[in-house]
């Protein structure tokens, strides 16, 4: 997969002036359609892209090249891995595995401790699994630790929230990281290694700490849902926490591991050579859902049929996701490609902006208006990816986590998340942004503080 990120300069027959007004309507056509209209992101991002190349004065039978070669490359390369994750993640929560990580973190804390751990929680069942999927496997314990705990159902569900969130926005193997890490090509091991430790301390300031003034704002019990939560039957096993935890932290180490390896083993070496190929994210990914099938499947008591029909199971749900993405990388090659991408890059070089504050700001404006994480972080990467020549790896990476910080700013009603959280913990739409909205603010902001505070030292 060699995606084309190297700007072209714009046709000599389209004005310069027309490209600015081609990214701006391709762009607030595919918000009109997304919020107005209710069209799938898909089509939106598919529409978008024609417009621009159309306002932008390019033979559209380029712009559909443009469109399908970055469309092709984006799925080839990411499509793989978010299908692989999904599998690894639904092996995690029908093998019992997830649950086993959650009693033993859960059961092993003190009421003071409690949301600490479950944003602990959060975090790992983030980890490997899309947030909306991690969303609702968190729920029944959310609802028993409250209820059991007599805590807040806010206090002690904000910091799994966090948790959950800031995973999904900054650290792959989630669609909307990996789809930066592509547009930007931005080494994977790096961008994770950054991640993770962004990550840590803004869930602890937009977890446990900022859900102390949150249970204060809003008051609500536990639902009854979820009350008889079922335990495992006497026939029933699950793999062991120890097996678990090793499983899911696989690929983060392969990936980290070779990380590290491009650092400080010679090029050319076996080690390096071994290393290099275990954490390439295709490999590293496959590995562990091999691994998975072994240690979770097989570990839980789950016969071949049964383990078969989770890896079936696992791909239908993110169809949608894989098509968003796949457009996005769609869209992003026709910025390129007509010239609209180095027109933005010579323009925030010569504006003294901080290119780390500009791919906030941009993801954040996209975020605000579509509602969806996922099309904010590919329409920033696109707009964006020019600017990655003049950078050196360690900020690219940081740009990447600015974007990721970006498109989680301030959920509304125009996010499905936002009315999946208001749902579950039956809250009023006012209680809800005064709790989920000002979290993924807090995340968002402190995120971008992190991602400033790093680029000072690398």
């Amino acid at each position: 997969m060699t995606p084309h990120l190297i700007a072209q300069a714009a046709p000599a027959a389209v004005p310069a002036g027309r490209l600015l007004p081609a990214a701006l309507i391709g762009i607030a056509l595919i918000v009109v359609l997304i919020t107005r209209f209710r069209l799938h992101p898909f089509l939106s991002l598919t529409l978008g892209s024609l417009t621009v190349g159309a306002i932008a004065g390019v033979s559209m039978t380029d712009v559909v090249k443009s469109f399908t070669d970055g469309f092709g490359a984006t799925a080839a390369g990411v499509g793989t891995l978010i299908a692989l994750g999904a599998m690894f993640g639904k092996l995690l929560a029908d093998s019992g595995g997830a649950d086993e990580v959650v009693d033993t973190i859960v059961g092993r804390s003190s009421p003071r401790t409690l949301p600490w751990a479950m944003a602990g929680v959060g975090a790992l069942i983030g980890l490997p699994m899309f947030f909306e999927i991690g969303l609702v496997l968190l729920m029944p314990v959310i609802f028993l630790v409250a209820r059991r705990s007599g805590l807040s159902l806010i206090r002690v569900g904000i910091p799994a929230l966090a948790g959950l969130s800031a995973m999904h926005g900054l650290v792959p193997p989630h669609p909307g990281p990996l789809v930066a890490i592509d547009a930007l090509k931005a080494d994977l091991g790096i961008t994770l290694g950054l991640g993770v430790l962004i990550a840590v301390p803004t869930v602890a300031i937009a977890g446990p700490l900022f859900a102390r003034f949150a249970a204060r704002w809003v008051d609500v019990p536990a639902p009854e849902l979820f009350a008889a939560r079922q335990e495992p039957g006497p026939q029933e096993r699950r793999p062991s926490f120890a097996v678990t935890l090793a499983t899911v932290l696989l690929p983060v180490v392969l990936m980290m591991g070779k990380a590290v390896a491009d650092l400080v083993i010679a090029e050319g070496s076996v080690a390096r050579t071994a290393l290099d190929f275990l954490g390439t994210p295709l490999v590293a990914l496959l590995i562990a859902v091999i691994v998975a099938i072994f240690t979770l499947g097989l570990g839980a008591g789950m016969d071949r049929k049964a383990i078969a029909a989770t890896l079936e199971g696992a791909l239908p749900p993110i169809a949608g996701v894989l098509l968003i993405v796949a457009a996005g990388g769609g869209f992003k090659q026709t910025l390129v490609d007509t010239g609209i991408g180095k027109l933005v890059a010579d323009w925030v070089q010569n504006s003294g902006l901080s290119v780390l504050l500009l791919a906030w700001l941009v993801a954040v404006l996209i975020r605000l208006a579509t509602g969806s994480a996922t099309v904010a972080t590919v329409t920033a990467s696109g707009i964006l990816a020019p600017l990655v020549t003049t950078m050196d790896t360690g900020h690219t990476s940081l740009l990447v986590l600015a974007i990721g910080s970006g498109s989680l700013f301030f959920s509304h009603v125009n996010d499905a998340g936002f009315w999946l959280v208001k749902e579950y913990f039956g809250l009023s739409v006012g209680q809800n942004l005064k709790t989920w909205s000002v979290m993924e603010t807090v995340i968002s902001v402190v995120g971008l503080v992190f991602v400033l505070l790093i680029s000072l030292v690398i």
